[in-house]
């Protein structure tokens, strides 16, 4: 792994963008299913107060799509002048797109609300290109010199798009894509600072979309964080398991610490409802 590498995992720790739970308390997903760690890549903009601020900036400016993206880059150049992580962060991003990726092909670069927008605004400043900011509802405005306007036509032209993260690519299959190809333009590349590797760029290959990550979160990324004292062997175990097989290592560690859904199911509502959940569906086969 290169230095840059090195970087971005201490940063990702730093920040709590990775978080690794304690032995023996896997962390409660929505899903109702349990795992060792939370992926939380905003906060690679400094902190999580600093991310969740921003998000409170954007659901407001939102509402006028058309101010909305002056208002959120203004915001990301401040950060980027006083947060050293994100001003890293977003130079070493500049610099693996330039390595990987022919700039002069592209013609614009898109983001999609609403994280998607505290890297690609700025990227598209940095590498002087129109932004294509896409709404969840599949209005896109291009935004440029700060002059903002709707995208009506976009005549075969090359995008890039900009992401914090990529699971199962499912916001661009339901989103991101249609939005650009309902306005005769092509993603024909996708920059990520983190793939969770739970296929997302296999639905990006069938798209045609060449798809680049920073990193991965695989076995990897967490043995560089051992190495880094990140995180202890005790917490690695469990990750490594986890990453073999999610579903029949919390079955086992379920089976082998029953106390630990009892605590659930004592716990505080949105713990409960997860808990519950889980027995609903029956993900992992346990009975009470």
């Amino acid at each position: 792994m290169n230095v840059s590498t090195d970087n971005l995992v201490k940063w990702l720790f730093e920040t709590d963008a990775v978080r690794v739970c304690p032995q023996n308390q896997p962390f409660w997903y929505t899903s109702g299913t349990i795992g060792p760690f939370y992926i939380n890549t905003h906060f690679l903009y400094g902190s999580e107060e600093k991310a969740n601020e921003l998000l409170k900036l954007i659901d407001v400016e939102k509402e006028n799509i058309f101010s909305c993206s002056a208002k959120v880059l203004e915001e990301t150049l401040k950060n980027y002048e006083c947060d050293s992580i994100y001003k890293s962060l977003i130079d070493q991003m500049i610099e693996f797109i330039k390595q990987n990726i022919s700039i002069e092909e592209v013609n614009y670069i898109s983001g999609g609300e609403r994280r998607d927008w505290f890297f690609s605004l700025i990227i598209a400043k940095f590498l002087d290109k129109p932004h294509i900011t896409i709404y969840k509802d599949l209005n896109s405005v291009i935004f440029y010199n700060g002059k903002a306007e709707e995208v009506v036509e976009l005549g075969g032209k090359n995008v890039l798009h900009v992401a914090d993260l990529i699971t199962e690519a499912s916001s661009y299959e339901r989103a991101w894509i249609p939005a650009i190809s309902n306005k005769g333009g092509n993603i024909r590349w996708s920059v990520v600072v983190v793939d969770r590797k739970q296929g997302g760029e296999q639905v990006l290959n069938n798209f045609n979309i060449k798809s680049f990550a920073m990193i991965g979160v695989d076995i990897h990324l967490f043995e560089k964080a051992l190495d880094m004292g990140m995180i202890n062997e005790n917490q690695f175990e469990m990750i490594k398991e986890y990453i073999k097989n999610p579903k029949e290592s919390m079955a086992n560690f379920l089976k082998q610490n029953p106390q630990f859904l009892e605590q659930a199911l004592n716990s505080d509502d949105k713990t409960k409802e997860r808990a519950r959940l889980m027995l609903e569906k029956n993900i992992y086969g346990i009975q009470r």
